[in-house]
């Protein structure tokens, strides 16, 4: 079976550079529907069985935005185990401000999550977050047949994707962050095997031409 992976559209807080998290949310830009609408058209042909998608509102306008571009019409399941990584306090700061105060917790949020600790500032751990997107794509995996869309978050989907692949915590970070709008494809294999779920497509924005941000930080 096909899974298929994205991040949400580029958002008002992700242009200031400030933390969004699992609660703080901000619309999407409007350069940034215009992506969204590419990935849609990427995505046309794709017979999804489903879509599951995290319950921000950020992530759920990209998802009813690529739907609507679908050839064959997919229900779209709304799910809270596929929010954004809780920062607790830090949401709504700006990034580089924190990062000050924070610097060693952020320097291993974006490069050794094994090291990652998030308890100075409320934030959710980082096996908590694979624990909960694991079971959404575990489930969905269970009940489908068809291909899958997965629409997310920077942070959290990053680490997820390459959770599934098997890697450790030390090398989640290792490929790098997903972009906005970008395309990742896993492959579920055999539910007995050690590792279930095959990268075959990681971070994919190509389609996206010159537009692309590369801002893959949250």
């Amino acid at each position: 079976m096909e899974l298929y992976f994205t991040r949400h559209g580029k958002t008002e807080w992700n242009l200031q550079r400030r933390f969004q998290g699992m609660l703080g949310d901000s619309p999407l830009l409007p350069e940034s529907l215009e992506e969204v609408a590419l990935l849609g058209k990427r995505l046309a042909e794709v017979p999804f069985e489903a879509i599951y998608c995290s319950t921000s509102k950020r992530a759920r306008t990209t998802a009813e935005t690529i739907a609507s571009y679908l050839i064959k019409p997919a229900p779209i399941h709304y799910t809270d185990g596929l929010r954004e990584l809780g920062l607790g306090c830090l949401e709504g700061q700006l990034i580089d401000e924190v990062s000050e105060e924070h610097p060693i917790q952020l320097d291993y949020l974006r490069n050794r999550l094994d090291l990652y600790d998030p308890r100075a500032f409320a934030g959710e751990s980082i096996q908590d977050a694979l624990a909960r997107i694991e079971t959404v794509v575990a489930d969905a995996v269970m009940q489908h047949e068809g291909p899958l869309l997965f629409v997310g978050h920077g942070a959290s989907l990053t680490a997820a994707i390459q959770w599934l692949a098997g890697k450790d915590l030390a090398h989640l970070r290792e490929m790098g962050g997903l972009v906005n709008n970008s395309l990742t494809m896993m492959v579920a294999q055999e539910p007995q095997k050690l590792t279930p779920y095959d990268l075959v497509v990681y971070n994919d924005a190509s389609f996206l031409g010159e537009s692309a941000g590369r801002d893959a930080l949250l």
